[in-house]
């Protein structure tokens, strides 16, 4: 990441069985995705098969003059556990903010929904992580235009089909038509508005399709779990699951924030942030100066530490919006305790829906988990945990439940870390299979089985590197590599 306005980076990864009898049973997957309850009734109704996953248990949230196809499942919630509360809402969970999902025309085919707009009540601080990808598309330029010279914003439009990348100077047009669209229908300036697409690359956007829908999607904005799922679905391409979560933290006696978020990827995910998109919301009182501080700092750690296939996206983009609206003393002080506890919810935030994006790879049977230990400082621990997450040898071999240690210890060292290798201790869940630089014998049927059994409920592999002595502590995130990932790829146009 560059500034905080102007960069973040591109995220996507690998993984799923097809030729090999691997496939995840109805049961399993449910038992790893949320079914969403809204409206008082269950929303989940199986109906399609997914990328060999076998039946999954979708999602249909409908309102009779919203229209779209919403029917996939949400996934599952991966915030690490600390003082604050898993709530349900996404987006529209904190105080002042509203938002919708609808199918606009812009796919290349079906009516799953492909526009989804946030908007804030008042004016909201605004911070963005974009693409380091020097081919950012139109709408990545625009927005980084908007934030260095505005503190505020109202508005995020999201559109899915195309990414509006590499388009020329047609493509910009396109961005501020867009903007322009939203402004009207909501009644504010142009640079009220912020952007985000996604979809094929080098494909303008279906502007007589989104001209038409914008109208009609301002005007269905709410404030409910119902708007803002359809909002978190939208926003998908080749995702399976929708990715959205909020909680609430206390920052002192008596006073307690909100933040929400609503993201998207599936594969071309590999930070400097990944085709990763994200909406962030929050309504905390802070200043423009701390929010983008805390928010840059937030993605370094979590949309930064996942990878999928080593692509970084054109679009990649993460927007956080705080409204202000929860009341009491703005936060300006970044030492503050009020801060700080605001600062380590909204990593917390971040980096289970940077989980959910690399769980749902594409292809991908597990999400892979790695930390490192002993580094010399934080950021070269998290290169470690990156470099390991992203051997595409090391994915393989989880992929095929071969507890080959070897890829990760190798992955490690070509990091570009120095480290003093008779210090290398490795596990694989419970198993330590180096220490001291030195391989252990251990039980390998016993290693491959745990490795099976994380796939067979779409789990988590866990690998924990240490490298010395050192006080620095990463984590990163990944998934498997399987054959569906190419497939998927492979076809992606045609």
């Amino acid at each position: 990441m560059a500034s905080v306005f102007s960069c973040a980076a591109s995220l996507r990864l690998a993984g799923m069985p097809a030729a090999v009898e691997r496939t995840q049973s109805q049961s399993a997957f449910a038992a790893a995705c949320r079914p969403m309850q809204l409206s008082g009734r269950s929303l989940a109704t199986p109906s399609r098969t997914c990328r060999n996953l076998g039946q999954r248990k979708v999602v249909r949230v409908q309102a009779a003059d919203i229209p779209g196809d919403f029917s996939i499942p949400a996934a599952p919630i991966l915030i690490p556990e600390g003082p604050w509360k898993e709530i349900e809402g996404c987006v529209c969970a904190p105080k002042g903010f509203k938002a919708q999902g609808m199918y606009g025309g812009l796919r290349a085919k079906g009516t799953k929904a492909d526009l989804a707009l946030v908007v804030c009540d008042t004016p909201a601080v605004a911070a963005g992580v974009f693409t380091l990808n020097v081919m950012c598309a139109a709408p990545v330029t625009y927005c980084k235009e908007v934030l260095a010279k505005k503190d505020t914003v109202r508005a995020v439009l999201v559109n899915a089909g195309q990414a509006n990348a590499a388009t020329g100077e047609q493509g910009y047009a396109d961005s501020l038509a867009s903007a322009d669209a939203v402004a009207s229908a909501l009644g504010v300036p142009r640079d009220d508005v912020l952007l985000e697409s996604t979809g094929v690359i080098g494909r303008r956007i279906k502007m007589d399709a989104l001209l038409a829908a914008v109208p009609r999607l301002a005007s269905t904005l709410g404030d409910g779990a119902d708007d803002a799922h359809r909002a978190a679905v939208a926003i998908t391409t080749t995702d399976l699951v929708s990715k959205s979560a909020a909680l609430e933290v206390e920052l002192g006696t008596g006073r307690s924030v909100r933040l929400g978020g609503i993201a998207k990827g599936s594969g071309m995910i590999h930070p400097n942030m990944a085709t990763m998109l994200s909406v962030i919301t929050c309504d905390a009182p802070v200043t423009p100066e701390v929010w983008r501080g805390m928010f840059k700092r937030g993605a370094v750690n979590s949309f930064n530490q996942i990878t999928v296939d080593g692509d970084t996206s054109t679009n990649d983009t993460v927007i956080g919006l705080a409204s202000g609206t929860a009341g009491g003393e703005v936060i300006s002080d970044p030492a503050s305790p009020e801060a700080q506890k605001l600062e380590a919810a909204l990593t917390a935030l971040l980096q289970g829906l940077a989980k959910s994006i690399a769980w749902d790879g594409e292809g991908a049977t597990v999400l892979i988990e790695c930390e490192v230990l002993g580094a010399g400082s934080d950021a070269d621990a998290n290169r470690v945990a990156k470099s390991v997450v992203g051997s595409s040898l090391a994915k393989s071999a989880i992929f095929g439940h071969d507890p080959n240690w070897g890829r990760i210890a190798a992955a490690a060292g070509y990091s570009g870390v120095q480290y003093n290798q008779e210090a290398v201790r490795i596990k694989l869940g419970d198993t330590l299979l180096m220490d001291k630089g030195q391989p252990l014998p251990f039980d390998e049927k016993a290693a491959s089985a745990y490795l099976k059994g994380r796939a067979d409920v779409h789990g988590t592999v866990n690998i924990q590197v240490t490298i010395g002595d050192g006080p620095g502590r990463g984590m990163a995130w990944g998934c498997d590599l399987s054959y569906d990932y190419v497939k998927i790829n492979a076809e992606y146009t045609t």
